[in-house]
């Protein structure tokens, strides 16, 4: 379309068809409430115009856009790549659009970036990352439309969600590096405000340690942000702990450390072993590769976004926190 032209509306289409916007609607939305004459009469019309209804235009008879809304941290990590592809599939197959947006894209605060999704009159909002603010959780909590937290905790409880154990599986893995003779277990990991670390990752971590007659302490766990820089930046703070082995949350964290590890001379897995979080293509990227809780992201996408479209309409849901099961693939960071 050449920048001068006009943009068609419905309005054009209902005037040159002679007949009401209401009649397009429904032909366009392929309600069968319409003579085949007259929706061949519009049909023809929208061909001649190049008509293309957005979402939002199209679902003003219904008070609905069809349009989602999907937050997460950001748009370069892997993991939430992973989760989108799940989200879009289903939501595809419900005929909804999605607006994508990253917490970490400079522009504005969490709060009018949440409400710049309800101004664009999205039916539901599907949300992923590891923290929520509470500013951003108050916003949250006063929304008009539904939300579904995707891999993400939610800290009352408020919200549907979809998530694995993170508490067994954590404490499934480092049972695993006490089995092959580690008594000193570094966990590294994100922010302890952050629930999903301090009530969940961290208490398997306790649990296993407790289970097998080890002490806890504090001295062993590692707060940092999850790139590759801060990853090998740890890992001085790690070896001088004394730890033998690791569980680090985040894949691309524990990136970083194996590099930093094997920079140091370190011998992985003889030396030192290492588990990481979330089972992205890094591990099957880093050598050695690298042993991982493997979580259903791509399922955890799909069923949050089924989710949401029962709550969009007015279904049922008899169990709104969803627990998937998860797996271990062993590779080359662990003797076992």
């Amino acid at each position: 379309m050449n920048k001068n032209d006009k943009e068609i509306t419905i309005t054009d289409v209902a005037r040159q068809a002679g007949v009401s916007m209401a009649t397009v609607s429904r032909v366009v939305n392929g309600n069968n409430n319409v003579k085949e004459t007259t929706r061949k009469k519009v049909m023809e019309v929208i061909d001649k115009l190049h008509y293309r209804p957005n979402a939002v235009a199209r679902g003003l008879a219904s008070k609905k856009s069809t349009t989602i809304g999907v937050i997460l941290p950001s748009m370069t990590d892997l993991l939430y790549a992973n989760l989108a592809k799940g989200i879009d599939d289903v939501a595809s197959m419900y005929k909804y659009n999605i607006i994508l947006t990253s917490l970490k894209n400079g522009i504005g605060s969490e709060q009018q970036l949440f409400n710049d999704l309800l101004a664009k009159q999205v039916d539901g909002i599907i949300y992923m990352g590891e923290d929520v603010s509470a500013s951003l959780y108050k916003e949250m909590s006063n929304s008009r439309v539904p939300i579904v937290f995707a891999s993400a905790i939610d800290p009352e409880n408020k919200f549907a969600s979809v998530n694995i154990d993170y508490v067994t599986a954590v404490r499934d893995v480092i049972k695993l590096l006490i089995d092959s003779g580690n008594t000193k277990i570094a966990m590294v990991t994100g922010n302890l405000d952050s629930p999903i670390n301090s009530k969940f990752r961290l208490k398997g971590y306790q649990q296993a340690l407790e289970q097998a007659g080890l002490k806890y302490s504090s001295a062993n766990v590692f707060e940092t942000v999850y790139n590759l820089t801060a990853g090998a930046a740890a890992w001085d703070a790690i070896q001088d702990s004394g730890a033998t082995a690791a569980y680090v949350a985040n894949d691309l964290l524990a990136a970083g450390v194996l590099n930093a590890a094997l920079d140091a001379g370190v011998r992985i897995p003889e030396d030192f072993e290492l588990i990481t979080g979330s089972n992205t293509i890094l591990c099957d990227v880093t050598r050695p590769k690298m042993t991982s809780i493997a979580q259903p992201l791509y399922d955890i996408g799909a069923v949050s976004m089924r989710m949401l479209t029962k709550l969009m309409n007015d279904e049922n849901i008899q169990d709104k926190t969803i627990l998937l099961p998860y797996s271990l693939i062993k590779r080359g960071t662990t003797r076992n």
